[in-house]
């Protein structure tokens, strides 16, 4: 297989869950949000807005909103970390960002087919950027179960994210406090056609 330092990268990426409460750099994160637009979107529509959230009483408190959103939420499948995230969020201690000294939040235009595709493939581009620069990221999909809840939303709002955007996902960034082991590839996920 050819080999890179983009492939690296990817190869290296891991899912951080455990962060330290070094505060990332001004640079750095300046760095993260111009990889995240320049990603591809549906029609180069770059609808998208890349919030980043490094308030720690601001986070704290969307924390606190998302664990009560969580007790009336109802979940409409039956996905794994949806019942285990709402189950975790009645313990003492739960952190839905895992107190990354970050979080950055995709939101897109609502009725637009291409939202939440358009917002993951910039996201990757940070997490990819992140490994790049020696630090951790974590994809979080709680904002976005919870994109309907009124509180979560009053506060998104207040904290610039347009009331008519839906929330499509969000990223925990930080310094690494203790690595991840790389999970096992399963087999027979690719195919070629000749």
């Amino acid at each position: 297989m050819i080999r890179n330092e983009v492939l690296d990268a990817i190869h290296a990426r891991r899912s951080t869950r455990n962060f330290t409460d070094k505060q990332v750099e001004p640079e750095q994160l300046e760095t993260l949000l111009d990889a995240a637009i320049w990603a591809p979107s549906g029609g180069n529509n770059q609808s998208w807005l890349f919030t980043a959230i490094q308030n720690n009483e601001a986070l704290l408190k969307l924390n606190k909103l998302v664990c009560e959103g969580f007790q009336h939420w109802v979940p409409d499948d039956d996905y794994p970390g949806k019942l285990g995230a709402k189950a975790a969020s009645r313990k003492e201690g739960y952190n839905f960002y895992y107190h990354a000294p970050i979080v950055i939040i995709a939101s897109n235009k609502p009725n637009y087919e291409n939202a939440m595709a358009d917002c993951a493939l910039g996201l990757e581009n940070i997490f990819l950027a992140a490994q790049s620069m020696g630090l951790g990221s974590c994809y979080l999909n709680q904002l976005h179960w919870l994109r309907d809840d009124p509180g979560v939303r009053d506060f998104l709002f207040e904290l610039g994210i347009p009331k008519e955007h839906t929330i499509c996902s969000a990223a925990a960034i930080g310094t690494i406090g203790k690595a991840s082991t790389p999970p096992a590839r399963k087999p027979n996920t690719t195919h070629i056609v000749k």
